[in-house]
C-alpha cells in the first residue's frame, strides 16, 4: 500500500466516523479537533439543503415573493456546535406527528368553521323573525370583494387588512344583536349615538327583577361572548386568507366564479322564499348605521328650533289656563296601558269589563268621561320619552332630545299650572329610585318617590310600589290635606310595567296601611320564569296588570274625588311585541274625567268617546299634539 492510498483510507475512516456522529453533536474534543482535507468539502455536500425541503418549505410555497431561509435543516447538522435535542419540541407538536390523521381532521373542521362564521356574519339580519334558513341561502357581494382584496395584497398588508375586516365584521355582529333586542322590545334600532346608556337602564332592569347576583352574571356573559367574537373573528378571517394564499389558483377561481354567480343573480333579480339571492346585507348596515349617525348629528339644530317655537311661552299667566283654576287637576300615566289593552282579543273583554264597570260607578259618583287615542313615540319602553312627549308638546322618540329639552326652558303642561301661580304642583314617582333633577323641568313643587313614601312592602318584580299604594300615599300626604291653593298632580302608576309577574291584587283602602300587608299578596303572586315560558300566559297576566292599575285608579276618583278634581288618564306606550305583536300600532288610550260638566264642555269639540273605553274610530292624535289642544281648550283667550 503506498503512502498516499493510506492516507486516503485515514481520511475516509475520519471522514465515516464524523458522518455517523449520533444526533446532538461530536464530543468537544472531536469538535475541536481540525478537519481534514476534504472533510470541509465532504460537509458541505452532505448538508447543503435541496429545495423545498425543511421547516420552511411550506412558508415558502405561501409567500413566493420572499427567498426562503438559508439556514440548514435541523434533520442533518452536519459538523459543527451541537443543536438543540429533539426533546425540546412543544407538547403540541409532539402530539400532532403522533396522530397526524387526527390534526388533518380538526384543521379542516377548522377551517370550515371560520368559514361558517365568517358567512354568517355577513348575512346576519338585524331582527329576530328573519333569521331563517332562507336568509343564509344566499351570496354575499361582501366577501367576495373582501378575498379579492386579500389575494392581491402583499403577506404584511393582507393581514393587517384580515384583522381589521374580522374586527369590523365581529362589531356588526355586536350591533345586529343589539337591534334584534331593541326591534323586540322597542321595535327601532339601536342608535350609535344615543342608546348607550340604555345599557344601564337594561342592567337595573335585571338586578330589580332577577337579582344583583343574576343580573352581573349576564352582564359577565355577555362581555365574554363580546370578548370571544371580537377575537374569533379576525382568527377565521386570517386561516381563510391563509389558505387562499397557499392555493393561489384555486382562489381565485372560485373568486371569479362566486362574482359571476353573484353579478348573475343579481341582474336577473332571482330569489329563494321571497329573498333575493344576491346579497348586499353588510353593506346595506354600514350606510343604515351612517346615514342614522348623520341624521342624529343633524337633528340637534332642527329641534332646537322647535324648541324654541312656543306659540304659548308669552300666553299672560292670569289667561293661562283660566278653565280649570279651582280645580285639583291629575294627570296620570298607565305603565304599558296600550290599544291592545283595549282591542286585542286576548286582553281586552276583562280591560274592557273593567273600562265598562268603572264608567258605570264614576257615573253614580257624578263624573263624566270623555277618551280617544294618542299616538306615542315610543313602543315596549322609554317610558320617560313618551312622559315628555306628551308634557312638552315635542316629539321625543331618543335619548338626545330628551337630554336637549329637560335642559331647556320649555314650558311643559305641568310647569304651565306652576306658572299660572294659583296651583301647587306635586309628583308621585313610584318608580324613581335616585336623584331626579328633571322634576324642575317638569315645574314639580315637591316630588314623592319610593324612597320617600313610606312604602314598607316588597317589590312586585320591577315595580317598587304597587299602584293602590301610590294613590293612597298620594291622598296621605296631599290630596287629603286641607290646603286652599288648588293642586296639579301627576302620578306615574308601575304596576302593569313588564314582566307582569308578580301582579299584585286590589285590597281594602283601610288595609293599605305601610305597605307590609303586601308581603303576603306578592308571595301568591305569579312566579316571572314560570310565565315567560308561554306567550298566552304573558299577555293574561298583562291584561290582569292593566285591570288592577285602571281599577285603583278609578276606584280612587269615585272615593276621594270631589266636584273640584278633574283626571286625564292615559298609557305612556304598548306592551313588547310578546304581548301585541310585531306589527301593532302605538296608539295608546285617553281619558278626561271630570265632576264639573263645564269642563268637558270645553272639550266638546274633540269629537272624543263617551266614557272611559274609546271607540275603534275615536279621533287619533300625535302625543306631542296634546299639550296645546289641552292649553287652547282651557286658556282664554285662545292663542
Amino acid at each position: 500500500m503506498s503512502l498516499s492510498s493510506a492516507h486516503q483510507r485515514s481520511a475516509k475512516d475520519q471522514a465515516d466516523s464524523t458522518e455517523h456522529t449520533p444526533p446532538g453533536g461530536a464530543p468537544k474534543e472531536a469538535v475541536a479537533e481540525p478537519a481534514p482535507e476534504g472533510g470541509t468539502e465532504a460537509a458541505s455536500s452532505e448538508t447543503a439543503a435541496a429545495p423545498g425541503d425543511g421547516p420552511d418549505a411550506e412558508q415558502a410555497q405561501e409567500e413566493p415573493a420572499e427567498p426562503a431561509p438559508a439556514e440548514p435543516p435541523p434533520t442533518d447538522p452536519g459538523p459543527g456546535p451541537a443543536e438543540p435535542a429533539p426533546a425540546a419540541k412543544n407538547a403540541v407538536a409532539r402530539w400532532r406527528e403522533r396522530h397526524p390523521d387526527i390534526t388533518r381532521a380538526l384543521s379542516w373542521s377548522l377551517t370550515v368553521l371560520a368559514a361558517v362564521l365568517v358567512l354568517f356574519a355577513f348575512l346576519m339580519p338585524d331582527r329576530l323573525p328573519q333569521l331563517t334558513a332562507s336568509r343564509f341561502l344566499r351570496v354575499p357581494a361582501e366577501p367576495i370583494l373582501l378575498a379579492a382584496l386579500l389575494l392581491v395584497l402583499p403577506r404584511r398588508p393582507r393581514r393587517v387588512v384580515a384583522v381589521l375586516g374580522g374586527v369590523l365584521l365581529a362589531v356588526l355582529v355586536l350591533l345586529n344583536c343589539v337591534d334584534m333586542g331593541f326591534y323586540q322590545t322597542l321595535r327601532r334600532p339601536f342608535h350609535l349615538l344615543f342608546d348607550w346608556s340604555l345599557f344601564a337602564d337594561g342592567l337595573s332592569y335585571l338586578k330589580d327583577t332577577e337579582g344583583a347576583t343574576s343580573a352581573y352574571g349576564t352582564l359577565a356573559a355577555a362581555l365574554l361572548a363580546v370578548l370571544a367574537l371580537v377575537v374569533l373573528m379576525p382568527l377565521a378571517i386570517l386561516r381563510l386568507s391563509k389558505l387562499m394564499v397557499r392555493h393561489p389558483a384555486v382562489a381565485r377561481r372560485g373568486t371569479l366564479v362566486a362574482g359571476v354567480v353573484w353579478m348573475t343573480c343579481a341582474t336577473l333579480g332571482i330569489q329563494v322564499s321571497g329573498v333575493s339571492v344576491a346579497a348586499k346585507v353588510a353593506g346595506q348596515r354600514v350606510r343604515g348605521q351612517v346615514a342614522m349617525v348623520q341624521q342624529g348629528l343633524a337633528d340637534r339644530k332642527v329641534f332646537a328650533e322647535e324648541v324654541a317655537n312656543d306659540r304659548f311661552a308669552k300666553v299672560p299667566s292670569d289667561q293661562l289656563l283660566s278653565g280649570l283654576r279651582g280645580k285639583d287637576v291629575i294627570f296620570t300615566f298607565i305603565e304599558s296601558y296600550g290599544r291592545g289593552a283595549v282591542e286585542d282579543p286576548a286582553m281586552a273583554p276583562g280591560v274592557d269589563a273593567v273600562l265598562r264597570d268603572g264608567t258605570r260607578q264614576l257615573a253614580d259618583a257624578g263624573f263624566s268621561a270623555r277618551s280617544g287615542w294618542l299616538t306615542s313615540p315610543v313602543t315596549g319602553g322609554g317610558s320617560w320619552l313618551a312622559h315628555t312627549t306628551f308634557l312638552s308638546g315635542l316629539w321625543v322618540p331618543d335619548q338626545q332630545r330628551y337630554r336637549y329639552v329637560s335642559s331647556s326652558d320649555r314650558m311643559t303642561l305641568t310647569s304651565a299650572f306652576k306658572r299660572t301661580g294659583d296651583f301647587r304642583t306635586v309628583g308621585m314617582m313610584p318608580g324613581v329610585t335616585r336623584a331626579w333633577p328633571e322634576s324642575k323641568f317638569f315645574g314639580l313643587d315637591h316630588v314623592h318617590d319610593s324612597r320617600t313614601m313610606g312604602y314598607q312592602g316588597p317589590k312586585f318584580s320591577w315595580s317598587p310600589v304597587p299602584d293602590q299604594y301610590t294613590l293612597s300615599a298620594f291622598e296621605r300626604l296631599e290630596h287629603g290635606k286641607a290646603s286652599n291653593q288648588p293642586m296639579m298632580s301627576e302620578i306615574i302608576l308601575t304596576s302593569s310595567h313588564t314582566p307582569w309577574a308578580p301582579v299584585p291584587r286590589t285590597i281594602g283602602w283601610d288595609e293599605v296601611g305601610d305597605g307590609s300587608v303586601y308581603d303576603a299578596i306578592q308571595k301568591e303572586g305569579k312566579n316571572r320564569e314560570d310565565v315567560w315560558k308561554d306567550a298566552a300566559l304573558v299577555r293574561q297576566e298583562y291584561g290582569k296588570a292593566i285591570q288592577y292599575s285602571l281599577t285603583n285608579l278609578i276606584d280612587f276618583v269615585t272615593k276621594y274625588g270631589d266636584e273640584n278634581t278633574v283626571l286625564v288618564f292615559l298609557g305612556d306606550h304598548q306592551p313588547v311585541s310578546t304581548v301585541v305583536g310585531v306589527d301593532a300600532s302605538r296608539d295608546v288610550p285617553i281619558a278626561i274625567v271630570a265632576h264639573d260638566p263645564k269642563v268637558l264642555d270645553q272639550v266638546s269639540g274633540w269629537g272624543w268617546s263617551d266614557g272611559l273605553q274609546p271607540e275603534h274610530g275615536a279621533p287619533v292624535w300625535r302625543m306631542d299634539t296634546f299639550r296645546d289642544r289641552f292649553l287652547t281648550a282651557f286658556s282664554s283667550p285662545q292663542p
